[in-house]
Formats: structure tokens, sequence, C-alpha cells
């Protein structure tokens, strides 16, 4: 580069003449977010001129980009572009909401929206599925917790933020969007084309009895309804003769902290813990007990969890096992212990930040560990899977990836026969034979 003495002098006016008028700019950015640059090291808090000293680089470089670059630029679109890379730096949950991705966020508290029906985070800094909803385009198709997602629509996903890849996945109902994941313990890279639909959040997507004296109750997703649906379902349930009750919040992929708690109150005693949180500041913690009376404390309970049961269903999965009220039945959950607060910026953007950790009632940390459950119990797919049609390449994540054919993975649905399920009515039916017994022995 050569620059002369001369236009180095008028570029440092230049800056000085800007600088007063970005720092202002600026400012408004640092009273809603300098929190977040204090996150980054919890065991040595910056000072006000260190933050201050870092800020004038910002500012130095805005007022570049904007006086010299080739083209014309956006104030708002160079200080959104800042705050996702600030983003970036935190964990896989934390993210920048512009003014359409948090009306996004609104429209899903509504109940539906247009996709295909996973919840996605960032994994070690891989775009990686949580957990696909059930009876979705997404799960239909096969795709699974932990499936890293290496490609949508044919751009690699390796620098792409965790709002952008929600974008690129959403859209209108019918639309298709060819997504390519590399899955634990596979060889290759699998290739789905994926038709979006209306996904629709339902609170309790199936209540039933499943054998004589058991009932069996899904909940989609912990929504505010979440906990007074579920007190239905069960009363509807015991009033055809359920004795046990099965809560299955498989692919799970959580929701609302309040209703895992007010969920889990339906079956401890006043008091009991069921889940605490602590921030960045130990004097921050926060319980969540227990406070009405139960209203099923004595009915016999089994939870059924896998990889894809998170966040708050790894809530109501870890009260349930800490407080010894129940069973938990499956595989290890995802690991999902943090909690994001959706926090309203002045210009109707927002920041998705992650603001505290939470613990088991054991005190047991779940990030990126999950719960193990009780009894495991591996789901058994009774139909062999056909792969001999698809075109797939041995491939680790992000190594060469090209560009393959259009084609639809083959349908993978599977038999109405659920292994998990199975084992959860057998444990529960033994709980009702060794009850008879104890009764006869009284008797």
């Amino acid at each position: 580069m050569i620059c002369s003495e001369k236009n180095s002098n008028k570029l440092e006016r230049k800056i000085m003449k800007k600088r007063i008028g970005i720092l202002l700019f600026i400012v408004v950015l640092v009273t809603s977010a300098a929190f977040i640059v204090a996150a980054q090291d919890a065991k040595k808090e910056p000072t006000s001129e260190d933050l201050f000293k870092q800020i004038q680089i910002l500012s130095d470089s805005i007022t570049l980009v904007m006086g010299d670059y080739v083209e014309p630029v956006e104030p708002k679109d160079l200080i959104h572009g800042a705050i996702k890379g600030l983003m970036k730096t935190l964990d896989g949950y934390s993210q920048f909401l512009d003014e359409d991705s948090f009306r996004e966020i609104t429209e899903e508290t509504k109940g539906q929206f247009g996709g295909i029906g996973i919840e996605i985070g960032m994994r070690d800094g891989v775009l990686t599925v949580i957990s696909p909803m059930e009876d979705t385009p997404a799960f239909e198709a096969g795709l699974k917790s932990g499936d890293k997602v290496v490609k949508i629509d044919g751009e690699v996903t390796r620098d792409m933020t965790l709002d952008e890849a929600v974008k690129m996945l959403r859209g209108q109902p019918g639309e298709k969007v060819e997504i390519s994941v590399v899955r634990e313990d596979v060889d290759e890279v699998l290739d789905f084309t994926i038709t979006r639909a209306i996904i629709k959040l339902k609170s309790i997507k199936e209540a039933k009895i499943v054998d004589e004296g058991v009932g069996y109750v899904k909940i989609g997703e912990f929504q505010e309804r979440t906990a007074q649906d579920l007190r239905d379902a069960i009363k509807g349930l015991q009033k055809v003769g359920a004795e046990s009750i099965i809560i299955d919040i498989r692919n799970n992929p959580g929701g609302l902290l309040e209703s895992a708690v007010d969920v889990s109150e339906h079956f401890l005693q006043p008091g009991e813990m069921v889940v605490y949180t602590e921030g960045r500041d130990p004097k921050s913690r926060i319980e969540f007990k227990a406070k009405k009376k139960a209203l099923f404390p004595e009915i016999t309970l089994v939870i059924l969890v896998n990889k894809g049961s998170a966040s708050a269903a790894e809530i109501l999965a870890g009260a349930i096992k800490d407080n010894n009220r129940g069973v938990i039945i499956g595989t290890t959950t995802f690991g999902k212990g943090s909690v994001q607060t959706v926090i309203p910026l002045r210009d109707k953007s927002a920041l998705r930040l992650t603001t505290a950790a939470y613990y088991t009632p054991a005190g047991n940390d779940i990030r990126e560990k999950g719960i193990d459950p009780d009894i495991v119990v591996e789901r058994i797919n009774p139909t062999k899977e056909k792969n001999d049609d698809k075109e797939v390449q041995k491939a680790k994540v992000f190594d060469k990836i090209e560009d393959k054919k259009d084609e639809k993975p083959e349908d993978k649905k599977e038999e109405k026969y659920d292994n998990q399920l199975q084992a959860a009515i057998d444990i529960l039916k033994s709980y009702q034979i060794f009850d008879k017994i104890k009764e006869t022995e009284k008797e």
C-alpha cells in the first residue's frame, strides 16, 4: 500500500472530524451491550478505560468504512454487522435478532410459523440440530438430534451465523430447502430435500391409555399453557382408569423455563427444588421450588427421554430424577443447560443472550453432558433403513463437499412399535404387580 504524508494527515483530520459523531452513535450501542463485552472474561473485569480503548478502535473502523469505502454504507448495517460479530464470540445460543427475526420470535409464541421443524444451535462452532420436532417435515425426512448442518441450499454453513441459518431454513409453506448434514458414526454426508410447511407448535400432542391402568402423555414443547393442558390430560386419563402415567418428552426442544417448573409442581411436594440458575455473579442465583400442593402426589411416573430432549425438557427430567419422584427411561439428553433472555434494543432489533446456566436439584451442570436416564433403553428401529438409492460421499465436517444430484431422501417412517415406550409400560406393570403383592401380604 502506498500512502503519502499529505494524504495521511488529511485522513487523520477526517477521522477526528467524524469520530465525535460516531462515538455518540456507539455510546447507544455500548449502553445496550457493554455487559456482553464484560462477559468475555468472568475472572478479570475490564475497566472503563479498557472498554473505551476498544470502542475507539471500533469507531476508527466505522469512520474509515463510511468515509473511504468504495460505495456508501448505511450506519445501521455496519452496527448490526458489528453486533453479529460480537455475538459470534459467545456461546452457540446467543444471537443478534434483526427486526424481522425478532418479529418471527413473536410469531413462534403464537403457536405456528413456516419452516421445516427443527431446533438448531451452535455446538463446537458448527450448526447443530438440537431436536427435530415430531410430525414435521424435518422429522419425517429423517433429521436427527446431533446432526451437523454443513450446507443449506448449496451454501456452506462454516461462517454462517445462527440467525442467518434460521432465515434460510424458514420460508413459505410448499417451498423446498436442501440440507446436507454430517452424522456421528456415519461416514457419509447425508443430503435431504425438505418441503417447508406450517409448523404448529402443540403443547400436548397426544394423551391416551396404552395398557391397562397405564396412561401416556406426549409433551411437544413447553409453552404457557402446558402445565394446565397436562393437568387436564392426566385427569382425563384417570377418569378412564389410568393409575400410572408415562410422560414422553423425547424430541422435545424445550421452551419456557417457567412452564417446566409449573409442570414439575404437579408431582413434587411444596419446598422441593425444581431447578436453580446461576449467572455471572454468584449472588444472582435464583432457585425455583415447588410452591403449590402437588396435583398428582401419588401417581406412579415414568419420563421418556432421548438425545432430542433439551432445555426445559431437561429441567423436568432433572427435577423428577433428583427428587426420586419417578423413573427416567431412554437415552442421554442433549445437554442444553443454559437460559437465554431476549432483550429488545431501541431499533426494534434484539439480543438473544445466554444470561445464566441452570442446575438440577442435585447441583449437576448438564451443559454439553445431558441427563443420564435411570434405565438406558436405546431406540430400536424395527424397519431396515434403505440407503442403497442415495448418492453419498465420505467426508468429515466441512471437508470437500461437492455438488450432488438433486434427489429426495427415501422415506424412513418407522413402524408403530416403540421399544422404549414398551419398556416403560413393562416397568409400570411390574409396579402394579408388586403393589398387589403388598396388598395381599397386608391382608
